[in-house]
């Protein structure tokens, strides 16, 4: 199957633009005066997760930084620009930290493929497969070792925000915040907690070590 030229995607912009504004008259004027998004998404790159699709919201619903296998690495501004620009100006009141079972970049590092200047990217998933190596290498097989690494992914970057500053002032204010680690299904569509809402009253729940 032929992948669509940029005309036909702007083609296909134009329809799109026209069926949602005779669905919603006014709706791109309103979406341009303002923008109040009550969450932030923080996820993967992968083509396959569509961050508004996904939880079937319309633009202007959920702000979103993505990148490869949904990092918090406290080095990366743009993450932590986005971060902050979401919790102290948007006053956004839920982050979720989606990862997804398939994911390339956790494979990677599992199994050790070379994957260019992405490499020194994932470290700090390879960083995490050797905090649980043996918990790993109990499960049966590769298929269940990489999605039980996705889910300690996205454990270890939700620990990681969380012990940003951002999110401490947020909640030493007093603003109504909640984090929630989820993992997205390839296979089935489905998102699925991986703990509890994380809040200010009980961000020591349970997260990986290390």
């Amino acid at each position: 199957m032929t992948a669509p030229d940029i005309n036909d995607l702007l083609a296909r912009n134009a329809a799109w633009a026209r069926k949602v504004e005779e669905s919603s008259p006014g709706f791109f004027k309103g979406l341009a005066a303002q923008q109040a998004p009550k969450y932030l998404w923080i996820g993967c790159a992968d083509s396959r997760v569509p961050a508004n699709e996904v939880v079937g919201l319309a633009p202007g619903e959920l702000f979103v930084h993505r990148n490869v296998a949904n990092l918090v690495q406290l080095a990366d501004l743009n993450c932590l620009s986005v971060v902050q620009f979401a919790v102290d100006r948007l006053q956004i009141e839920h982050i979720l930290v989606c990862g997804h079972y398939g994911c390339s970049g956790v494979r990677a590092a599992l199994t050790g493929d070379r994957i260019g200047l992405a490499e020194h990217w994932i470290r700090p998933v390879r960083d995490t497969m050797d905090d649980y190596r043996d918990e790993l290498a109990a499960l049966p097989d590769d298929d269940a070792r990489a999605d039980r690494l996705c889910e300690l992914n996205v454990l270890r970057q939700t620990r990681n925000l969380i012990h940003t500053q951002t999110i401490q002032d947020a909640w030493a204010r007093g603003q109504a915040l909640s984090l929630h680690p989820v993992i997205y299904g390839l296979k089935d569509g489905r998102l699925r907690e991986l703990t509890q809402p994380i809040t200010a009253d009980n961000q020591n729940v349970i997260l990986p070590k290390g």
